[in-house]
């Protein structure tokens, strides 16, 4: 059954290239792009807390993560959206399809360090810790290990690719997602 719209969910772990593929996903087919993440940083921000300090505390308040869960889920009610947030593919359970980046934590940590402009020594030991605790809280909250990639369609080991491969992996799944190779989607 060809479907007119499609729902795609972009997971991975920070400095696997969600952010990039999701903005080459969107600028390409039109989609529209909710970042988990960004809903995540701008809940930090109202509460005048640093994302390290709002890790914490939602940590202790599992409302943080059920309300950026909620508004994924909603987000997925549009057409052609593109919804990016380590637990998307979880939680958005009817998306057309689900993809989750990876690369080994020094490649991540290369990355995060260039864009946060901090050592590498230092963004490989603050995702190694971000890592574990919301690996923690995803249990916890959900019953849920970010480790089990089971429920992703397609994987992409992004250290093989840059953002160029990756999005030309990608766009041909999404292209042959609907039977005759017609996703449904439209090209800009």
């Amino acid at each position: 059954m060809s479907r007119k719209c499609l729902v795609i969910t972009v997971s991975g772990l920070a400095g696997s290239g969600t952010t990039t593929l999701c903005r080459n996903l969107s600028r390409y087919y039109g989609f529209k792009h909710i970042y988990a993440g960004l809903i995540f940083r701008q809940m930090a921000e109202e509460m005048g807390m640093t994302l390290q300090q709002f890790q914490e505390y939602a940590e202790m308040h599992p409302e943080i993560d059920r309300e950026v869960d909620r508004r994924q889920i909603e987000a997925a009610k549009d057409c052609n959206v593109v919804i990016e947030g380590r637990l998307a593919g979880w939680m958005v359970k009817e998306a057309d399809l689900k993809i989750w980046l990876e690369a080994p934590i020094q490649v991540r940590a290369q990355r995060v360090a260039r864009r946060e402009g901090i050592s590498t020594e230092e963004a490989f030991m603050q995702i190694a810790e971000r890592e574990m605790q919301n690996r923690k809280r995803y249990l916890n909250l959900y019953g849920i290990d970010i480790n089990d990639r089971s429920i992703y369609d397609l994987v992409v080991n992004t250290s093989k690719w840059g953002p160029d491969g990756v999005f030309t992996i990608v766009k041909a799944a999404v292209d042959h997602l609907a039977p005759g190779g017609d996703s449904g989607a439209k090209k800009k």
